[in-house]
């Protein structure tokens, strides 16, 4: 059994979860900078800005692939959300939890906008008229009463899905990786 060990020269360490891991340390002081040095990088109302963004692109495009295909797609949610965290992470640069709520509620947002749009839209053209036309004709109350009572089960979840994707993506988990390529860049400097 020794004669193994000195061949492997990596060491290896079985964790809590009896995964094992091979390589290097990481020294908690240098990934606590590398953390705040993110900290410092972060912006809460870009990832704000990114989330609302996200959302309009989002659901415009829900709305468009909805009318133009005359079917609820909903993976078009899972897009929605994937579109809103990755904005979000883009331009908030966040590593904290606000970053991942923001990205779970417009997330959510930019689902019921597509879904409310895609509805007005279809509306449109079953009316032949102009989609922008279509809210002056219909009263808002009217609209929000016809997209509550067509919400689905099926619905709900993938706007769940959407929330977790939008969640999961909004914020920027550092790898070992990062860590040690920081110490590196800080070690070189």
């Amino acid at each position: 059994m020794e004669k193994e060990f000195e061949k492997n020269e990596s060491y290896q360490d079985t964790t809590a979860t009896g995964q094992t891991t091979q390589g290097s340390f990481i020294d908690p002081n240098i990934e606590t900078e590398y953390l705040n040095k993110l900290r410092r990088e972060q912006n809460l109302g870009l990832g704000v800005l990114g989330g609302i963004g996200g959302a309009i692109i989002g659901a415009a495009l829900w709305a468009v692939v909805t009318v133009a295909t005359g079917w609820q797609i909903g993976y078009m949610a899972i897009g929605v959300g994937i579109l809103v965290g990755f904005a979000v992470r883009f331009l908030g640069k966040g590593v904290d939890m606000p970053f991942s709520i923001i990205g779970a509620v417009f997330a959510l947002v930019g689902c019921a906008l597509g879904n409310f749009l895609a509805m007005y839209g279809i509306s449109a053209k079953e009316f032949s008229v102009g989609y922008f036309e279509v809210f002056g004709l219909v009263d808002f109350s009217v609209g929000v009463d016809s997209f509550i009572s067509n919400i689905r089960p099926m619905d709900l979840l993938f706007y769940g899905i959407a929330i977790y994707e939008g969640f999961k993506f909004a914020k920027i988990s550092p790898t070992e990786e990062d860590v040690l390529e920081y110490a590196a860049e800080k070690q070189n400097a």
